[in-house]
């Protein structure tokens, strides 16, 4: 098999299906409708050989300044023949002028910084089955006519205009916020992914905000699998234990990976071991991150996230702190949310 048999086309509804299979035979948990919901937001392309799609990339513009490249899957059989790199250069074209991030995997990561991306920071991915857990006061789901708010929050977290994402995670899932004498001050959005649900975006102008949040929209989830990924700096993975575990794995590394410095490719959360007292919405976040000690889908791992490509000409330093009301605010992602 060579690479003058692939072609390459726009992604069409009737590649659903196949990029669905592509995507679990690489171990991702996007369904057909995950998929689907990329594509209603962005410009797709496939790679296919003999008919058959081999290949994925997906370049969601947000506004005409930011941009997130997603869903670059090259089948497992067809790697090591350029296909990876077309397919990302085609989704940076496409993208024009905007500045372009995207969320790498270990094995992204060299033909990412290849192509001009650099590392912001990492990003944990925590899943697993929600035990109990408490509702704390002072939040609530609210409706779909606090939209153009919620919308206006997001801007500002994330600074770009994701209007049409957050249209999309109105029609698919809830929003939970916190409310003051000024309006709404933090939301936080749930809907159905992958094995289960995912947790995000989550804007906030603090920690504890974010924790709230998060507690709120799990206190009604116990015995549900739920997804949830945070910026490893934002300070809300209070339990992670990395080192020696019952499972044997010294320091929790998949093994026979390459380690890139400050990157762990996964991380597994082992029950029983002691940790530091948490305050009860500390507590919530537990409930999703401790899992059995299993090479499965159970498990918390990092990825390198955030990577950047700036436009030519353009430098500047890049931070996941956004201003709202003249105060930080965490802009906690949404798993295969482009």
């Amino acid at each position: 098999m060579n690479t003058q048999s692939i072609t390459f086309e726009l992604f069409e509804a009737h590649h659903l299906e196949e990029a669905t299979a592509l995507s679990r035979a690489a171990g991702w948990p996007h369904r057909r409708e995950d998929w689907a919901m990329i594509w209603s937001l962005s410009k797709g392309q496939v790679a296919l050989e003999a008919g058959r799609v081999v290949g994925t990339a997906f370049m969601t513009p947000f506004g005409n300044t930011c941009a997130t490249l997603n869903t670059i899957i090259v089948d497992e059989a067809m790697r090591g023949r350029g296909l990876g790199r077309r397919l990302t250069t085609t989704a940076l074209e496409q993208a024009g002028d905007r500045e372009c991030r995207l969320t790498a995997t270990a094995d992204g990561l060299p033909l990412y910084e290849k192509l001009g991306f650099f590392a912001t920071h990492d990003v944990r991915q925590h899943q697993g089955t929600v035990g109990q857990v408490s509702a704390p006061p002072a939040v609530e789901w609210i409706g779909s006519e606090h939209l153009p708010t919620l919308t206006a929050l997001d801007r500002a977290a994330f600074g770009a205009d994701r209007a049409a994402l957050m249209n999309a995670l109105a029609g698919e899932g809830r929003f939970a916020a916190i409310t003051n004498e000024d309006g709404i001050a933090a939301f936080g959005a749930v809907r159905a992914f992958g094995r289960g649900e995912v947790v995000g975006p989550v804007v906030a102008q603090d920690r504890d905000q974010a924790r709230a949040l998060i507690a709120f929209i799990l206190s009604g989830m116990q015995g549900r699998f739920v997804r949830i990924d945070i910026p490893e700096d934002a300070g809300l993975s209070t339990r992670l234990r990395i080192g020696a575990c019952p499972c044997g794995r010294a320091g929790c590394h998949a093994p026979g990976r390459k380690q890139y410095p400050g990157f762990r490719e996964r991380t597994h959360l082992c029950p029983g071991q002691p940790g530091p007292r948490l305050s009860p919405t500390q507590k919530a976040m537990d409930q999703v991150e401790r899992s059995p000690c299993s090479p499965g889908p159970r498990c918390a791992k990092t990825h390198r996230s955030s990577m950047r490509r700036l436009t030519a000409g353009t430098s500047r330093h890049v931070t996941r702190m956004a201003m709202i009301g003249g105060r930080p605010s965490f802009a906690v992602k949404s798993a295969g949310a482009a």
